[in-house]
């Protein structure tokens, strides 16, 4: 492979999915057994403040001491994993090439040609690629998808795993870690043939749309709103610190106030944030409904979140838990995975490359 090329697709065996979102690091291993995928075990670790902003790595050691740790609680046998990138930081596009070329003969066509479809220097960027169906024009063509992100949004990540014990063996992209893990929740909301899902991530700080259609997507799109909104408004109100915040929210103990002042009006938040989103996927498409919507990101765990949504937006809503239909091993904690398994979709897309 050249230098300029990275691993945004090749395939690898037994990989650990680890995720970096603005506020945690989470790591999930899987492993599979005549077909059939298990959680073997799964860490989520704290992010310091603004080590991770909009979806960047500003504070490379302490992302990497954050992996370090999950490690050393996790203790896996491997230590190859997967990471991602967000899917604003590539440029992807579909083109189409001579389809008796080889994949070397590809690359180094790629190569000679990538200043037509990459708006930057190539020495500042990562480019992989993937053969696909032949063209529907004519058959002596192939069709192949272009990745390309900045070199520095591949390395960030490469050296913070480094930092952390780990060795990078795939960059993949988000919105291709969530279609993957999808394939796991597809059942569970009964979606048929030619009907779109709405998989919408509320973070900490960030909401992803992806919108998946006979399991690829068709549409992605990010905004700023999370639940650190939510956290930052308890801060205020009863004098916690962001650490004794989030372990309040998550496992109760504030005052009787807090439902009333604080959970319903940022819940009607999180439904007006839905439907915005939701909106720009219709303005900007020929659809004008979705028939599922599926809720991830820590914000999803948040009791009778989905009931709302579904009762303001008239369609079915699913809080995302891709281990529902999974054995589970002796290691994971039942009770703490219900309440995590919305957080870490993207995480299991990825361990899902190396447990084929």
């Amino acid at each position: 492979m050249l230098d300029k090329f990275r691993n945004f697709g090749r395939k690898s065996n037994s990989l650990l999915g680890v995720d970096i979102s603005s506020s945690s690091v989470k790591i999930v291993k899987l492993s599979n057994s005549g077909g059939r995928y298990k959680l073997d075990n799964y860490v989520i670790r704290p992010l310091p403040a603004q080590s991770v902003v909009e979806k960047n790595i500003s504070d490379i050691n302490a992302v990497g001491e954050a992996i370090a740790g999950a490690v050393s609680v996790m203790k896996p046998s491997i230590k190859d994993a997967a990471v991602a990138v967000a899917g604003s930081a590539v440029i992807t596009k579909t083109i189409e090439m001579n389809a008796a070329l080889s994949d070397a003969e590809l690359e180094n066509q790629i190569i000679v040609e990538a200043d037509q479809y990459i708006p930057y220097p190539l020495d500042e960027v990562a480019i992989d690629f993937e053969r696909q169906d032949l063209s529907e024009r004519s058959e002596d063509l192939v069709e192949v998808l272009l990745a390309a992100c900045r070199k520095e949004n591949v390395d960030s990540r490469v050296m913070a795993l480094e930092i952390g014990g780990l060795e990078t063996r795939v960059v993949d992209i988000e919105a291709y870690a969530i279609e993957r893990a999808f394939s796991l929740l597809s059942e569970q909301i009964e979606a048929e043939e030619s009907q779109t899902a709405a998989i919408i991530d509320i973070g900490s700080t960030m909401t992803t749309l992806n919108v998946m259609m006979d399991g690829r997507t068709i549409y992605t799109r990010e905004q700023m709103f999370g639940g650190n909104q939510l956290v930052d408004d308890v801060i205020r109100r009863f004098g916690l610190t962001a650490a004794e915040a989030e372990v309040a929210i998550k496992r109760g103990g504030l005052p009787e106030e807090y439902e009333v002042e604080l959970l319903l009006p940022f819940k009607d938040s999180v439904v007006q944030q839905v439907s915005q989103t939701l909106q720009f996927f219709f303005s900007s498409s020929h659809y004008n409904e979705v028939d599922h919507i599926v809720l991830a990101g820590g914000v999803a765990a948040i009791p009778g979140l989905d009931e709302l949504v579904q009762e303001h937006l008239s369609t079915s809503v699913l809080v995302a838990n891709p281990f529902r239909d999974l054995q589970v091993g002796s290691k994971v904690n039942k009770t703490l995975l219900r309440n995590d398994a919305p957080a870490l979709l993207i995480a299991t897309g990825l361990a899902m490359r190396g447990a084929n």
